[in-house]
């Protein structure tokens, strides 16, 4: 186990992907994730395992787990070991383990996490003091907010937020939103400063004060405009939000005016706006229009809806209408779609609508029918149809068949495959096994 080795884990989700690393958690395989975490230096399956291992209150078997990947100081295995030792009540050994030095006070990134570890310990206002002299940065701003949320200190973080608020009213030219005498630049846009501040003022109970502060605003920064929207809609302010979604501002605010209708059960009103919409705001009010629809259950005119975009080379929507289709249980509408389209097309796209007809087919159960597809498409391109056509084996009930196709493949993931298969199948242990350690899947990424 090493730092690089971890890294490229993380970037590329290498090793044991996490999906995998979850689905072996929910299959009761704790043991198996801890042994591969220990053994392959695999921290997907670390990470998962301590999450289910602190959840139960194993607090002692958890920091066992992240022992290794501390020593060789992996930044996020200190911080969850700094976070179960606070929950232990072993405050001020978990703080020291993230605590920065005089060099790391000076990082955004040191305090954030050490202001976390604060807060989990509660001591809120100090966390407050650590995070000050990096408000200037936008990410450490929000940090700030999402930190003490129900923390009981939110007239404190307005009035620091109060400086970039301002700025973007247009009272101060200059923003010095860190620690007084701080002369760090104030990295802030005006309209992401004025929404963290609307949110503060809101969960503080202050929602007038939030959508009067906006309103003023919003001639200046009409960017905010979908916030404003969200505020009226949360309010119940239909009025105001209609005048909004049907003046200047229409595109930002619009859709959320044809969600607060839908809410009320006014379901006329809200398909009449989308469709009002439609005719200046093509591509985005389609595809609400289409999800609208589908919530109705009127899915011929989900797809009549998406129709004039199917074969188009931007703002196509063929596979949102496919997957509304199939989230509706109706893949056989979605077959029939994909079967109407022209030849011209159809060819252009090969490969993704020859892998999302099989697919169809095997949500519609017609695996045989998917088989020899995917035998035909294997035929004319050997080795690049075998995991899909291994899938469709397998769901056929044919799993030999399929690992039999798979061990003998040259296709580059067949591997994943394989291990996909046999976990389906209860072998967990055997489909880790199966999988190349971290410096196995680098080495090849390097090659490639």
């Amino acid at each position: 186990m090493n730092l690089d080795d971890l890294a490229w884990q993380r970037q590329f989700d290498g090793g044991i992907e996490p999906a995998m690393a979850e689905y072996l958690a929910r299959q009761g395989q704790l043991e198996l994730l801890i042994e591969t975490a220990r053994d392959r230096g695999e921290w997907f399956c670390a990470e998962v395992a301590v999450g289910e291992l602190c959840e139960a209150g194993e607090f002692e078997r958890a920091l066992t787990v992240l022992e290794p990947f501390v020593a060789v100081g992996w930044p996020f295995a200190v911080r969850e070991s700094a976070s179960i030792l606070v929950r232990q009540g072993r405050i001020e050994e978990g703080l020291a383990l993230v605590r920065p030095d005089a060099a790391g006070l000076e990082s955004a990134f040191d305090c954030r996490w050490f202001a976390g570890a604060l807060v989990e310990a509660g001591r809120v206002d100090e966390a407050i003091e650590v995070l000050t002299p990096h408000l200037g940065e936008p990410w450490i701003l929000e940090s700030l907010v999402d930190l003490t949320r129900g923390q009981d200190r939110d007239a404190r973080v307005l009035e620091l937020l109060a400086p970039c608020a301002e700025r973007a009213l247009g009272g101060t030219a200059d923003c010095r939103c860190s620690a007084a005498g701080d002369r760090r630049e104030c990295r802030h846009q005006p309209s992401d400063a004025l929404l963290k501040y609307s949110w503060v003022l809101e969960r503080m109970g202050r929602a007038d004060e939030a959508i009067r502060l906006l309103g003023t605003v919003l001639p200046v920064v009409p960017r905010i405009a979908w916030r404003y929207a969200d505020l009226l809609a949360d309010q119940g302010r239909s009025e105001q939000l209609r005048e909004l979604a049907t003046g200047e501002h229409t595109e930002l605010a619009l859709n959320r005016y044809a969600d607060a209708l839908e809410e009320q059960g006014r379901v006329r009103e809200a398909e009449a706006v989308l469709h009002e919409a439609l005719a200046t705001d093509g591509e985005r009010t389609r595809r609400r229009l289409m999800a609208f629809l589908a919530r109705q259950g009127r899915l011929d005119e989900v797809v009549d809806v998406g129709r004039p975009t199917y074969e188009d080379a931007e703002g196509n929507l063929l596979h949102e209408a496919i997957d509304l289709l199939i989230r509706a249980g109706s893949p056989e509408r979605a077959l029939e779609l994909v079967d109407g389209l022209g030849a011209a097309y159809v060819e252009a796209h090969a490969d993704v609508l020859g892998y999302t007809r099989l697919r169809l087919l095997a949500k519609a159960g017609r695996y045989a029918e998917g088989i020899a597809g995917a035998r035909a498409l294997s035929e004319r391109e050997p080795g690049q149809w075998d995991t899909t056509l291994a899938w469709l084996l397998d769901l056929d009930g044919r799993p030999d068949e399929a690992l039999d196709l798979l061990r003998s493949s040259t296709e580059r993931e067949a591997h994943l495959a394989v291990a996909e298969i046999l976990t389906r199948h209860g072998h967990y242990a055997e489909a880790v096994a199966v999988i190349p350690t971290v410096p196995a899947q680098r080495e090849a990424w390097d090659r490639r």
